[in-house]
């Protein structure tokens, strides 16, 4: 039994000290949806709770809370997945004691959610089967929805970088699933089904058909956030404080984002990572790594103004401007005048620049204007005067 702060800090101290112990990188308790045919399949995993690199004391009470009850854990693998039992949660509550009384807030969030989970009216239809504990212990391929979910969760909630964590394979792991109301329905299901639910005027409303839930189905976003159409931002998706997304073209995509305010009222891809104070213009695009990069992630600096319907296929330093219409690929000519070049190589002192360049030899470079002759046609590259600023009132 534990009584004091003190005792449980011992308690987790001689927890890790064991051999068979290892700090996760991330884990959580999750709350399952299962298949309506396939009981066994799991759609998708709702994290009240997502740590990430942090919360050591709680991991080694929950790993220690398994073995108790005669569970033991794996930690030479890359992730555990486990079904939460009563005794797990008696056995959590019992080392949480000095801590359930001010449990409450921002304060213990992981004491919280035991203590909450112990509570759950039995009413509510809900048993021990519908909640995973799930281990992350090396950032290899996830091997589980669940895990999956969890890195997907550390994305959106800020706690990972963005493009820092395997999610290879992530994809084929999910269930291309009918959602309705951010409820998963088996594709299967609702054929088997569709006479009858169709007959008795039970037929859902469906939201659309994918792999992936929408932002909003699971985050809640920043106090001076705003996205006008939940369809425009999908999970795992990253949107720092004061990012705004415009309905229309705009669209940000998982393991996508941005790192301050920005607006949005165009595609940013898997991948593509846009800076704080810079402006992705109606319609325009920033190509991912499927989308003719060669596999190369863009990132956009600071500052930056893409124009509307323009295409991006390089990574953009800060202040800089592509005008609207524009498709700058990596193969894509640019010409620099002389006096043009001179003032380019003031802010980028490192940068070898020609009067003829191919666009992917700019990439990163800041304070680029890349423009169209009107008259030849020809791609020509400047340096950007303009100081490209968010009007502060709407973020």
């Amino acid at each position: 039994m534990i009584f004091t702060k003190e005792e449980f800090k011992a308690k987790v101290e001689e927890i890790q000290s064991q051999s068979w112990y290892k700090n996760p990188i991330g884990f959580g308790i999750a709350r399952v949806d299962r298949g309506q045919l396939n009981n066994d399949k799991i759609l998708q995993a709702t994290y009240p709770v997502v740590n990430w690199n942090e919360n050591f004391g709680s991991a080694a009470i929950f790993m220690d809370a398994f073995k108790t009850a005669g569970i033991d854990i794996d930690t030479t693998k890359s992730e555990a997945v486990l079904d939460i039992t009563d005794d797990f949660v008696v056995n959590c509550i019992e080392s949480f004691r000095p801590y359930l009384p001010e449990a409450k807030g921002e304060d213990h969030k992981n004491v919280q959610l035991i203590s909450t989970l112990s509570a759950l009216p039995r009413e509510l239809g809900l048993t021990p089967e519908d909640f995973k504990v799930v281990f992350i212990f090396e950032d290899a391929n996830p091997a589980s929805v669940e895990s999956a979910y969890l890195k997907l969760y550390a994305l959106s909630t800020g706690k990972a970088e963005l493009r820092k964590i395997n999610l290879n394979g992530a994809f084929g792991l999910l269930h291309n699933v009918a959602w309705s109301d951010g409820k998963p329905i088996e594709l299967d299901w609702l054929r088997a089904n569709e006479l009858t639910l169709k007959l008795t005027g039970k037929y859902p409303a469906i939201d659309m058909v994918d792999k992936f839930p929408r932002f909003l189905s699971h985050i809640i976003p920043a106090d001076n956030t705003r996205i006008l159409d939940t369809s425009k931002v999908r999970f795992g998706a990253q949107l720092a404080a004061g990012t705004t997304v415009m309905p229309g073209a705009s669209y940000i995509n998982f393991n996508a984002g941005t790192l301050g305010p920005v607006m949005v009222e165009g595609r940013i891809s898997s991948s593509a990572i846009v800076g704080s104070g810079s402006d992705v213009g109606g319609g325009a695009s920033i190509l991912g790594v499927l989308s003719g990069t060669d596999g190369n992630p863009i990132s956009i600096g600071e500052n930056t103004l893409l124009g509307a319907n323009s295409t991006t296929g390089i990574p953009v330093g800060d202040g800089c401007i592509v005008d609207g219409g524009l498709s700058v690929f990596a193969g894509t000519k640019v010409a620099i005048s002389d006096d043009q070049i001179a003032k380019i190589q003031k802010a980028n002192p490192s940068a070898k620049l020609t009067n003829l360049m191919k666009a992917a030899d700019l990439a990163g470079l800041n304070g680029l204007h890349f423009r169209q002759n009107s008259q030849t046609g020809q791609y020509i590259v400047m340096r950007s005067t303009r100081e490209v600023k968010l009007n502060d009132e709407l973020h």
